[in-house]
């Protein structure tokens, strides 16, 4: 899975969202926040540390995860780039268009 993947899911983001304005938390922690157990919050935290997105942390018998911004700025990064061309594209069209008799 890449970032995008995991990005795509709702309850994904919002745990990025929890750990970006809470920090770390553990997956209990985390699940206290949302309508699903523990396990599933757990499972959602195992693919966005396998992506990158989060560093999970042993603390005695706790994991906590914290988040990894640098993968987000990079996909930021390639987002604006692919925008920049479709503004591009989508500005020569208009020129055409507006060229065209009607």
């Amino acid at each position: 899975m890449d970032i995008f993947a995991a990005l795509a899911d709702p309850t994904r983001r919002e745990v990025i969202r929890h750990l970006a304005e809470g920090g770390p938390a553990t997956a209990t922690e985390l699940a206290a926040q949302f309508p699903v157990s523990r396990q599933a919050v757990a499972k959602h935290l195992g693919l966005l540390d396998e992506v990158g997105l989060v560093v999970a942390t042993r603390e005695g018998r706790e994991t906590r995860y914290k988040l990894r911004p640098e993968p987000l700025r990079d996909a930021m990064s390639w987002i604006a780039a692919v925008g920049a061309r479709w503004d591009d594209r989508l500005a020569s069209l208009q020129r055409m268009l507006a060229k065209r008799p009607r």
